[in-house]
């Protein structure tokens, strides 16, 4: 078998299979209804006109049950409807099905391929010539289903009746023929085969009275089912609106607090980057100090400053070339060395002196860093 029919089979089966499985379904759904509500729900109400020699046997068949109505003789005669005049109303009214034995046509098992189950009507139109003494134009058909096989491919019964004893039989039945929607064989036990011999342009449906009822309960139910969806619309409209004008207000809130965080961060380390500046050298009591105690007798000073880490001296002394000497080795700063040329004051006969030096970095406690991350060294 080629790849494209293995295809065609493996999809006839699973259609079979869904086909199926809808169908055990539903009926296990009607199976807990009321019986009243699965008879309505049900559906399938017919009446059946079966034709026996010289007499007319009608049925009611519903939801399953078969009921006998009447018996009439053959063929009725009058141009008005006898299973009006007989019948209610509402069973007047079903669908009418003409029964006829299985004896007046010709039954044929076939061997189809899987792709002939959706047009099989179609399919068997080609056989009626080549399974039968009959032309396609002579002969009614249709065709039932009986079994799928492991391949795919269908195993079909074709199902013939001549036209000629079609039209007898409504000859036979008269007025009570009008209005057919269906043509079947009863096979030797009074069984339908379950077949429709007429063809689909002339069967005919009873006009349902509630249809115009129906159609308006469907409107309206679209109606309300399209303004239901609208009013939910709206709603998830509104509620992505109001969504997004809260995440706008929690965004601009979140901003404030962010260039909040940030000023303090920055307010921190600024604080901690001039106390590690301030402690990270020693003070301007320290150098002092320090400076009384180094500088000889015979000294002023002028101007003390202290930039940075430059310390710079200027002032009178009678001892300015022995100043480097003796403020080198303090703790407080380092290189001490005399800036430009000694020049004598003429008033106090004294040098003036301009001595710059580095002052130390001492190292923070506990080893931590002289200045904070990102911070000017």
């Amino acid at each position: 078998m080629s790849a494209q029919a293995a295809r065609i089979s493996a999809w006839a089966r699973s259609v079979h299979g869904w086909r199926g499985f809808l169908a055990w379904w539903r009926a296990g759904l009607m199976a807990w209804l009321p019986p009243r509500l699965r008879q309505a729900l049900a559906g399938g109400n017919r009446l059946l006109l079966q034709v026996e020699d010289d007499r007319l046997r009608v049925q009611a068949a519903s939801a399953g049950t078969l009921r006998e109505l009447a018996v009439l003789p053959l063929p009725l005669e009058g141009e008005v409807d006898p299973l009006a005049r007989l019948l209610r109303e509402d069973v007047a009214e079903w669908p009418r099905w003409l029964l006829l034995p299985a004896r007046r046509g010709l039954r044929r098992p076939l061997l189809l391929p899987a792709a002939a189950r959706e047009r099989l009507r179609d399919v068997l139109a080609f056989e009626i010539e080549r399974q039968t003494p009959f032309a396609a134009g002579e002969a009614l058909h249709d065709g039932r289903l009986l079994q799928v096989q492991e391949d795919g491919r269908l195993q079909v019964e074709l199902v013939v009746l001549p036209r000629r004893d079609y039209q007898a039989a409504l000859a036979q039945l008269g007025a009570a023929a009008v209005g057919l929607a269906g043509l079947d064989l009863v096979d030797a036990g009074g069984a339908p085969l379950g077949v429709n011999l007429l063809p689909p342009a002339q069967r005919q449906m009873p006009r349902d009275r509630w249809r115009s009822w129906n159609l308006a309960l469907t409107a309206v139910a679209l109606l309300a089912l399209l303004l239901g969806l609208a009013q939910v619309l709206d709603n998830r409209r509104a509620a992505a609106a109001r969504l997004q004008a809260e995440v706008a207000r929690r965004a601009a809130q979140a901003q404030v607090v962010a260039a909040q965080r940030q000023r303090l961060l920055d307010a921190v380390e600024g604080g901690a980057w001039l106390r590690a500046q301030r402690n990270g050298r020693p003070s301007a009591v320290e150098v002092m100090d320090a400076l009384a105690q180094r500088l000889p007798d015979g000294t002023y000073l002028e101007k003390l400053a202290i930039d940075g880490d430059q310390l710079t001296l200027i002032g009178l002394s009678n001892q300015a070339a022995a100043l480097v000497g003796k403020l080198e080795g303090a703790p407080q700063w380092s290189a001490p060395a005399l800036s430009g040329a000694l020049q004598q004051d003429s008033r106090t006969r004294m040098d003036r002196f301009t001595l710059v030096a580095q002052l130390r970095r001492q190292a923070p406690p506990n080893g931590a860093p002289a200045t904070p991350a990102g911070g000017a060294p």
